[in-house]
């Protein structure tokens, strides 16, 4: 089995910056692409930012300019650098990894983290 956690929310302040971090594990043959979304308060989740396997990323209208995903391939890990947050980026954010060789694959959720932007 897949593991995805994710790691680095938490309190900040209107401004401030965050890092996420979301490692993989298990048998992994290969990681293709990672994402991270959000589901604000009663709202539905929607996806923040991308990274296909190639360094290809896509990013929310919303949050360009200000965030940045990345990836570590040898760590199995892809990160979310956040920016001059905004109390509307409150929400919690999780990480999806599509794994699996060349004939199946697979998504994984990670459980999420709590970002909360609040004076």
């Amino acid at each position: 089995q897949v593991r995805v956690v994710e790691s680095g929310g938490g309190l900040v302040q209107p401004g401030g910056s965050l890092r996420l971090s979301c490692a993989a594990s298990g048998t992994i043959f290969m990681i293709y692409d990672m994402e991270w979304h959000r589901q604000l308060p009663g709202k539905e989740r929607e996806l923040v930012a991308s990274i296909n396997s190639d360094g290809i990323t896509n990013y929310a209208d919303y949050v360009k300019g200000r965030f940045t995903i990345s990836r570590d391939n040898a760590k199995r890990t892809a990160y979310l650098q956040m920016n001059r947050l905004k109390s509307e980026d409150t929400a919690v954010y999780y990480c999806y990894v599509l794994e699996g060789d060349y004939e199946n694959r697979a998504g994984n959720w990670g459980p999420g983290t709590q970002v909360i932007v609040s004076s």
